[in-house]
């Protein structure tokens, strides 16, 4: 069974204020200082979703669409003891997973991604996650989120910027936009 991640918490008395002279000093300067922080704050940082190996991450990950990570890790480690590899889930129907995950939401189709991923990771990639972008995309139920997130935790690959619903108002209260709208934090 994997050992779940502990997300680490801000100490007791970390706040990002913010800073009334903050938007006079150059963006490269304020997101140099903002980093730093974050450095000091969460001094290993790590994925809080618990796995022991890509493709455990990659379920984990996918779970975690429109669920908590704390869900995510309740489920896991039962979903993993029934299922302990990809073979594994590879060889059932989305129907039997569904009872397993249903507390995750959206389970039905988290199910059919769950194992579409999983059988096209033994017809195409030997039972292995692929390790770029372009081939993890063609997985079902993997997105650009997921796949930064596998891409990043499990290889080590920064291959983009893993963000949330909380990036417009994380942006907004370190002045690094001042868009009323995410996709004008977003600058799009």
């Amino acid at each position: 069974m994997p050992e779940v991640a502990r997300h680490p918490t801000f100490p007791r008395k970390f706040r990002f204020r913010r800073v009334g002279r903050a938007r006079k000093l150059p963006l490269e300067t304020r997101v140099k200082k903002i980093l730093e922080r974050l450095d000091k704050a969460y001094p290993r940082a790590t994925c809080a979703l618990g796995h022991a190996n890509s493709v455990q991450l990659l379920v984990s990950t996918i779970l975690s669409a429109q669920c908590t990570d704390e869900r995510v890790n309740k489920v896991t480690p039962e979903l993993f003891l029934k299922y302990p590899n990809v073979y594994a889930l590879a060889g059932i129907e989305p129907e039997e997973l569904q009872p397993v995950i249903r507390s995750t939401g959206f389970f039905r189709n988290k199910a059919k991604a769950i194992v579409g991923a999983a059988r096209k990771l033994v017809s195409e990639f030997g039972g292995r996650v692929p390790e770029t972008m372009a081939e993890i995309l063609t997985l079902p139920g993997v997105a650009r989120k997921t796949a930064n997130v596998v891409l990043g935790t499990a290889f080590g690959k920064a291959t983009g910027i893993v963000v949330d619903t909380h990036v417009h108002r994380i942006a907004r209260r370190l002045d690094l936009s001042r868009g009323a709208s995410l996709l004008a934090a977003l600058g799009i």
